[in-house]
């Protein structure tokens, strides 16, 4: 028997994309308090359900403060705080500047600067008001709008792995449609292998494997949703800035974490700071480790301490890094 044939595989399509569990053992009754968990915090955090929390706080702006609930509050605050970092590309204020694009919802236009200028007015996340005592949040401006898709599905992988951790299971795997976190390994293995995308090729081709045990997986790439026109390409990684997608040197950044909200983050700030700064940020904080991925077809890796990377794909190479180079002399 292959290791394969002990992985008992569950799925559902849920928050716009198809989710899968890994067990090394059948227990529907697991599988089944897993997806009801997700979808409960899918209906407290998505804007695509009139009656979620999120979309209370929205219908609410420049009228009068939201209570929520205590999670909710809290991811709230903390995509706050992350928003206001110096030079961050996350903006969870960013909603407007969204709908407006469309990217990935059959869009395909280019906004008049105009109107990017107008709702750049709109997406200042230090306008948003939070009351902690009363639980409540503000939108003082009509027409803001908070969106928590650059972080949500963080919070739920980490929210699946607790849930997995009282249920006993000691070995998973789930997959929020890009995001993935980790229980332990596969049978054999002390890893999970986590396939790497190649961009814009088909959805089974990779660069390469990264290897983790009881780590988070997330990747952003400008190849997820784009469109094309008049030559140029358009993908849904914004600058919060100029209201106009991010361009610099990359085709993806990979965020291995033990905490997948912490990957949601960084992937968002790595990806704005670029591979230089990214790593020099990265020096900072151990508990964080990345793979980038250049247009130059470089795979340029962090120190590897909580992970190890399979290079697949010879068309790709793999780059140096050099803070780590520099520390090795």
């Amino acid at each position: 028997m292959s290791p394969d044939d002990r992985v008992y595989a569950y799925s559902a399509v849920l928050m716009g994309s198809p989710i899968l569990l890994k067990l090394l053992e059948h227990n529907q009754p697991v599988a089944a308090g897993v997806f009801r968990l997700i979808k409960q915090q899918e209906n407290l955090l998505t804007v695509n359900r009139p009656d979620s929390e999120v979309m209370a706080i929205n219908h609410a702006a420049g009228e009068h403060p939201v209570v929520v609930s205590q999670p909710v509050f809290e991811l709230i605050a903390r995509a706050r705080e992350i928003s206001l970092l110096e030079g961050s590309c996350f903006n969870f204020t960013i909603g407007p500047l969204v709908k407006c694009w469309k990217i990935g919802f059959h869009g395909n236009r280019v906004p008049p600067a105009a109107e990017i200028a107008r709702l750049l007015t709109l997406t200042d996340p230090r306008q948003v008001i939070l009351d902690r005592q009363a639980r409540s949040v503000f939108l003082p401006v009509k027409g803001m709008e908070i969106d928590l898709g650059a972080i949500a599905k963080g919070d739920i992988a980490d929210r699946v792995r607790d849930f997995l951790r009282q249920q006993q299971i000691t070995d998973a795997l789930i997959n929020l449609g890009g995001n993935v976190q980790t229980l332990g390994g596969m049978p054999g293995s002390a890893n999970w292998g986590i396939g790497l995308k190649k961009p814009f090729a088909g959805p089974d081709d990779l660069i390469g494997v990264i290897g983790i045990s009881g780590k988070s997986v997330v990747t952003s790439g400008i190849y997820e949703r784009y469109f094309e026109l008049a030559g140029q390409r358009y993908h849904h990684i914004l600058n919060p800035e100029t209201g106009f997608p991010l361009d610099n040197e990359l085709l993806s950044v990979t965020v291995i974490s033990p905490q997948s909200i912490d990957g949601d983050i960084f992937t968002t700030l790595l990806y704005g700071m670029g591979v230089e700064k990214g790593l020099a940020c990265l020096a900072t904080t151990p508990e964080i480790e990345a793979v980038f991925v250049t247009k130059q077809r470089q795979v340029i890796c962090s120190s590897q301490r909580q992970f190890n990377f399979t290079l697949l794909d010879s068309s790709y190479q793999l780059g140096r890094n050099q803070l780590s180079a520099g520390r090795m002399l």
